[in-house]
């Protein structure tokens, strides 16, 4: 007995309303998948006191840092201590709300977002003067490349090395013109986190040179 096409299709599949239901499975089951996948993909490193293991924990990281590095001239542990005092390496770090009276939420301090904490209008001159349209700051490779983009900057209008940490996040935080009017001389507390960021810069190149040959081999992830 010959059967139908449409029966060979029913026989295997199962009737329309049991395809429409599998299919719906399937679906429900791809979008569980990808959040997961982004979920783990934009959880914060374990230990984000040591760089060695943040870049074993995020296999990807290292490399990016490295593109940015061979791109702008932007050291690897300075891209990674000002990630590290802007959002602690949470992808979707926003400023705290203001308080009215003391309790009810308001509005926020401003439109810094993501792992370099990068306001609204600086983002869009990045993204213009690169011609990366694409770019999000809740993307690592995009918030170090930016970070990369504005040191460099840093260091041909102002003169500050690539390498001083402490220097190019008191840049990075009162912006170019603020950086050449000293504002942050006004700011004690400021002064106080750039010597911090310098601090960890330099606990971060000590950690990677224990760790950059096998990061450079690609053997670490094996």
């Amino acid at each position: 007995m010959k059967l139908s096409g449409k029966k060979i299709i029913k026989k295997i599949f199962g009737s329309k309303a049991q395809r429409k239901k599998r299919i719906k499975i399937i679906l429900a089951l791809v979008a569980l998948l990808s959040a997961v996948l982004y979920g783990c993909s934009t959880i914060p490193p374990s230990n984000i006191d040591n760089v060695c293991e943040i870049f074993e924990e995020k296999d990807d990281w290292y490399d990016a840092t490295k593109d940015a590095y061979e791109k702008w001239g932007v050291p690897i542990h300075v891209q990674m201590a000002i990630i590290h005092q802007e959002s602690k390496f949470k992808s979707q770090a926003k400023p705290p709300r203001t308080k009215v009276l003391w309790v009810i939420p308001w509005k926020r301090k401003s439109t810094a977002y993501g792992y370099a904490q990068v306001l609204d209008q600086t983002w869009d001159w990045y993204r213009k003067s690169t011609g990366n349209s694409g770019a999000d700051r809740d993307d690592f490779e995009d918030a170090v490349d930016f970070i990369g983009w504005y040191v460099n900057i840093s260091h041909k209008k102002l003169g500050i090395s690539k390498w001083d940490a402490q220097k190019q996040y008191l840049a990075y935080h009162e912006g170019h013109g603020g950086y050449r009017k000293r504002t942050y001389n006004k700011k004690k507390w400021l002064i106080s986190v750039a010597a911090k960021v310098g601090r960890r810069s330099k606990k971060y190149a000590t950690q990677l040179k224990k760790c950059q040959s096998d990061l450079n081999s690609g053997w670490w992830w094996f």
